[in-house]
């Protein structure tokens, strides 16, 4: 049983080191388990399923300007990534830009560049630049391959949760529960959470970066999540939550902000 359970952790660790890899501009290194090409295809299927099932708003003023905001910003981050010698990481990408009918306070970026804005969150980004916020920190998780860094965790965890049940595996089945729940429960809190926050923070990095080299003023990041921080509604410690506070968020942003502004034309 133990030399199952050793291979079994064998493997992980072989994983955990062979398979990493470095986020563009801020060089974080991070587990790489999945191909491009088959989360791409994963991703192209689920925004077509998605748009097939969901209702593009008819406010065309505010569906062309999330098409051009996005555009900008993709643009410049393709021009960007060129001049670093780094165009391969966007290769197979192919940008789309959709508004939703939706009263939800949220926007995303699938791997790939498949982007939604939900029109619940066009009252608190109330301009193009504030809208350069939300994409430009959307379009960062999908360029430093946050969706890939996820699905390699969630794999490696399972890998280590096999590993555990091996270990229970003569024991009473009530203990071997009790066991993997409390393996889930610190896996979900000690690893998953804490990547996830990270993962925010460094797309809120990133997209001052990506929203200052299309031109937009990254100072606006600053009024966009304190008008956000002032929608209220219950919010859990922020250990347990999978965003930083907007406190902490806020904070961190105005110490990137002379980062940032160094790619700000204006």
């Amino acid at each position: 049983m133990f030399a199952k359970v050793k291979s079994y952790l064998l493997v992980t660790l072989l994983l955990f080191l062979a398979a990493c890899s470095t986020v563009a501009i801020t060089g974080r290194k991070q587990l790489d388990l999945v191909s491009d090409s088959e989360i791409l295809s994963m991703s192209f299927r689920q925004y077509d399923e998605f748009l097939k099932t969901h209702k593009l708003s008819k406010d065309k003023n505010n569906a062309r300007l999330v098409k051009k905001v996005g555009r900008r910003i993709a643009n410049a981050v393709e021009k960007f990534l060129r001049s670093k010698g780094k165009s391969d990481l966007i290769k197979d990408y192919k940008w789309e830009f959709n508004l939703v009918e939706d009263d939800a306070v949220n926007a995303w970026c699938m791997p790939g560049g498949k982007v939604v804005v939900y029109t619940g969150i066009l009252p608190y980004t109330k301009n193009e630049n504030g809208l350069a916020v939300v994409l430009g920190h959307e379009i960062a998780h999908a360029i430093a391959r946050h969706g890939a860094e996820r699905m390699s965790q969630e794999l490696l965890r399972n890998v280590g949760g096999i590993a555990l049940a091996i270990v229970l595996s003569d024991e009473s089945p009530e203990t071997r529960n009790a066991w993997l729940l409390a393996y889930g429960l610190g896996t979900q809190v000690g690893v998953m959470l804490p990547y996830s926050r990270l993962h925010e923070s460094e797309a809120d990095h990133l997209g001052l970066i990506f929203m200052a080299l299309a031109g937009y003023d990254p100072r606006g990041a600053v009024t966009f999540w304190q008008r956000m921080a002032r929608s209220g509604g219950a919010k859990p410690p922020e250990f347990l939550s999978t965003h930083p506070s907007d406190e902490t968020r806020i904070k961190d942003i105005k110490k990137l902000l002379p980062e940032a502004l160094k790619y700000y034309k204006h």
